[in-house]
Parts: C-alpha cells; sequence; structure tokens
C-alpha cells in the first residue's frame, strides 16, 4: 500500500504529466526520430542516424520546449479550461502555478543548452521557437486567423530543426510538409468549435466566434479538400512505397468528417471531429515505416 505521501507525490507526477501531456510529447519524439531515418536522413546507415549526438540534442531540445509551451499555454488558459476541459483542469490544478512557472523556465534553460551541444544556429532557433510559444500564448491565440495558423506553424516547427540539421531539400519533404499543416490547420479551427463556450466567456476572438459556426464549418470543408492536393502528389508523383494506403485511409476520414462536420451541433460532436483528426495524425506518424518496410534491415 502506498503511504499518504507517496500518493501525494504519485498526483503531482501525474498532474504534471498531464500539463505537459507527456503522451504528446513521447508522439512527437518518436515522429523527429522516423522521419530523419525513413525520409530527411534515407540515405544514411540506420545506426548513423540512431546513434547520432546532435539529432538526440535536437529532438530533446524540442521535447523540453515544447513540454515549455504546453506549461505556458496552460497557465494563460485556465480559466478557459475550468469552463471547456473541468475534469484536466482539477488535474492540472494540483500543481501550483508557481511550480508550472519554474518548471517552464528550467525547460526552456534545459533547451538552449541541449542545443549549444550542437551549433549556436540552434541556440537562435529554440531560443525564436521559445519566445514564439510564448508570444502565441500571451497575444495570438485570442484572434481569429492568425492564432491558427500561428499554432499550425508552432505545432510542425520542431521537424524544421532536424531538416536543417540534415539539410534535405528534397521536394517530397515540402509536400509531406504542406499535408501536415492542412490537418494540423484543421485541427485547429475544430477545437475552437469544440471550445467555444469557453472562449466566447473569456473574450476569445476565434474564428467561430467572430464569424460564426457556419463559416467555420466551409473553412474547415475548403481545407479538407486541399489536402487532396498533397495527397495526389504524394501517392502519384514519389516514391512512398506502402504509405499509400494511410492516404487513401485519410480520404475515407476527411470524408466522413465532412459528413459529421455539417450535422455537428453540440461540444460532444466537435470532440468526435477533432479525435478523427487527432488520430490522423498519429496514424500518420506510424504510416511512415510503410515508405520502405525493408528499410530498417537493409541499413542495420
Amino acid at each position: 500500500m502506498l503511504s499518504r505521501r507517496q500518493k501525494h507525490i504519485l498526483l503531482k507526477f501525474f498532474s504534471m504529466f498531464s500539463v505537459v501531456r507527456g503522451y504528446n510529447i513521447l508522439i512527437i519524439v518518436i515522429a523527429q526520430y522516423l522521419a530523419a531515418v525513413y525520409i530527411l536522413a534515407h540515405d544514411k546507415p540506420l545506426k548513423t542516424v540512431l546513434f547520432d549526438v546532435n539529432l538526440l540534442m535536437l529532438v530533446f531540445a524540442s521535447a523540453a520546449t515544447i513540454a515549455g509551451g504546453y506549461i505556458i499555454n496552460n497557465f494563460y488558459d485556465s480559466e478557459k479550461d475550468l469552463i471547456n476541459r473541468p475534469q484536466k483542469s482539477k488535474l492540472d490544478r494540483l500543481v501550483s502555478q508557481n511550480t508550472k512557472l519554474s518548471f517552464y523556465f528550467v525547460l526552456n534553460f534545459m533547451a538552449v543548452i541541449m542545443a549549444s551541444y550542437v551549433s549556436f544556429k540552434p541556440v537562435l532557433f529554440f531560443s525564436v521557437y521559445i519566445f514564439g510559444i510564448w508570444f502565441y500564448s500571451h497575444k495570438l491565440k485570442k484572434l481569429p486567423f492568425i492564432g491558427n495558423l500561428t499554432s499550425a506553424v508552432l505545432t510542425i516547427t520542431p521537424f524544421f530543426a532536424i531538416f536543417m540539421y540534415y539539410k534535405n531539400f528534397e521536394t517530397v519533404i515540402f509536400v509531406h510538409a504542406m499535408f501536415l499543416f492542412l490537418i494540423i490547420s484543421m485541427r485547429e479551427l475544430t477545437k475552437d468549435l469544440e471550445n467555444i463556450k469557453g472562449d466566447l466567456l473569456l473574450n476569445y476572438k476565434t474564428i467561430p466566434i467572430a464569424y460564426g459556426e457556419k463559416a467555420s464549418k466551409i473553412m474547415l470543408t475548403v481545407l479538407a479538400i486541399l489536402t487532396l492536393i498533397p495527397i495526389y502528389l504524394l501517392v502519384n508523383h514519389f516514391e512512398i512505397g506502402y504509405m499509400y494506403i494511410y492516404f487513401y485511409l485519410c480520404i475515407a476520414l476527411l470524408f466522413g468528417f465532412l459528413l459529421l462536420l455539417w450535422k455537428s451541433k453540440t461540444k460532444t460532436h466537435y470532440l468526435i471531429l477533432h479525435n478523427i483528426l487527432k488520430f490522423i495524425i498519429l496514424a500518420g506518424v506510424f504510416s511512415i515505416v510503410l515508405i520502405n518496410v525493408d528499410l530498417v534491415l537493409h541499413r542495420i
């Protein structure tokens, strides 16, 4: 049996894990390594990529920066989360705001230190990234369009650190990035629809509040149609192995997404839509291995 003190420590750990969304960070770490192995450094031996200390430092710096970003976002959104996510908010509040802010500064400091191991350029990159996350959380998040665009850019920014490290400028990378950017943009707009109650009460000028739910649904429809462009290019003009299966699945899921979107009226409906997009992103991470299922064996 756990003592009261041990239970208290365990609850604090799960609270902080919830605040930094540890599960998301784990997925991002996996995604960065898979992208490095299968896309960005596909011409290098597997061991060279996996045991590259510079890559490890960049991935850890990304993880620390993102964790810090979740903390500062949680700090500014604490009132809104009480309305939109009451259960999660209760867990998050087990850790004091002062503790969260202290951990935020520690994580950002660690990110800069780890980036400095590689070179001065990553230090500049992550310094700008840290500032961008803070500025988004403090100011830009409440603005329609700008907030959504900034959030989508910040979400894919960690991959640019790996991209710049390997200096791989193949066109296929930009097409993958275009697809990911569009899906993330859809997710951000869907989150705005899901959280419209809290945003309205706290005067957040999101797209659904500024222009209405119908306009938001039209924008989501346009974004879904635009995703067909990178899907078509990737399936028909680039070597992506069996990953075409994933993109065909995406088409089916996006079609179902649009059908449900125009019937959605409640928070629960928008939550389902949000989860569909999260599944598309998560499945996309692990489907990277389908680009060449024999790649690992051939490069060991």
